[in-house]
């Protein structure tokens, strides 16, 4: 896949806004400004930039509690998405949604989801309506490797598999689901290999190098909007950080940690855009500094914006008034 050197900065660019804009969230948290839980991916910006790359306008994903990069990488508005996990009544989902419900569907971001299992399946009715429209777009469905191991997921495949549908599942195998490491969770090497079961292309492959989950997105997505059905992706990466933050990580060693984070996709990433001549130290600074005033100008937004009133909790609910036919 032949990619332009614009291309190839604009994944630097988004690499970068999710990677600030995650260490915001981590700091604001660690202040006690931000309410409810936060999983951040940090350590996982690849696997998100690599993905949103080859998505196209239509296209529907939905993602977990840890993708806020996804939204990011599909134009959600950082303002907004600050507001949203401030709790305050400008956030795209006017406050009432969080870290963990984060959505926006006019950027087809279907939203993340806390409960793991049930996006694998709910991911099919939209990718059912593409089908039926015959529009050419696919449905996405991003999760972890302890996701994999519900029953909504294996149905999620199955229901895509028999129907032929244009979804395309992408398991971010991090390691650890929670705090139970891969090893005790399957047997198996790669979790991809669970396609077979279902008749669809299966393929594992390193998630911190964001060439390569460019490449493998561009094929199965591509694969889905011509009729050829689902597939199942599986990206190897790491998430720095505990499960939610706040977390000890008892369950994990230092050296671990370290070991993943010197394969930080990045660094990686920067240096094959050094050897191309494609960036400089010097434009890479530059690009970290407009982001950064980016992540800046998002936490300004949030915190200058209004909280929700209590007005506001009789909007966007629906009732239906017994012995009327008025909702």
């Amino acid at each position: 896949m032949k990619l332009t050197n614009g291309d190839l900065i604009g994944l630097y660019e988004n690499m970068w806004g999710i990677r600030l804009f995650e260490q915001r969230l981590a700091d604001l948290f660690a202040a006690g400004v931000l309410p409810g839980f936060i999983h951040l991916g940090i350590g996982q910006e690849a696997c998100m930039a690599g993905t949103c790359f080859n998505m196209k306008d239509g296209d529907t994903i939905g993602a977990t509690h840890r993708e806020h990069g996804v939204l990011y990488c599909r134009g959600h508005n950082p303002g907004e998405m600050m507001a949203e996990l401030y709790g305050k009544s400008t956030g795209s989902c006017k406050g009432k949604g969080g870290s963990m419900h984060l959505a926006n569907f006019k950027k087809g971001a279907l939203g993340c989801n806390g409960i793991l299992g049930p996006a694998q399946s709910i991911i099919n009715g939209f990718a059912f309506s593409h089908k039926f429209d015959n529009d050419g777009k696919i449905a996405v469905s991003m999760f972890g490797d302890g996701a994999s191991n519900r029953g909504e997921f294996h149905e999620g495949l199955n229901f895509a598999a028999i129907w032929n549908l244009p979804t395309v599942y992408i398991i971010n195998n991090n390691g650890y689901a929670i705090s139970v490491p891969k090893s005790k969770q399957n047997l198996i090497e790669d979790l991809s290999s669970r396609a077979t079961a279902y008749g669809m292309p299966g393929v594992s492959i390193d998630g911190n190098d964001v060439l390569s989950v460019v490449e493998t997105t561009a094929e199965a997505f591509e694969r889905a909007r011509t009729g050829g059905g689902p597939s199942l992706l599986e990206f190897k990466t790491y998430r720095w950080r505990g499960h939610f933050e706040g977390d000890p990580t008892p369950y994990r060693t230092q050296e671990e940690v370290e070991a993943w984070m010197a394969k930080d996709p990045i660094k990686r990433f920067e240096a094959v855009l050094l050897e191309r001549e494609i960036l400089t130290e010097s434009d890479m600074k530059d690009i970290q500094s407009t982001k950064l005033a980016e992540i800046d100008a998002a936490q300004k937004f949030a915190e200058e914006s209004p909280w929700p009133t209590e007005a506001d909790l009789y909007t966007d609910v629906y009732y239906l008034d017994e012995g009327s036919d008025q909702q």
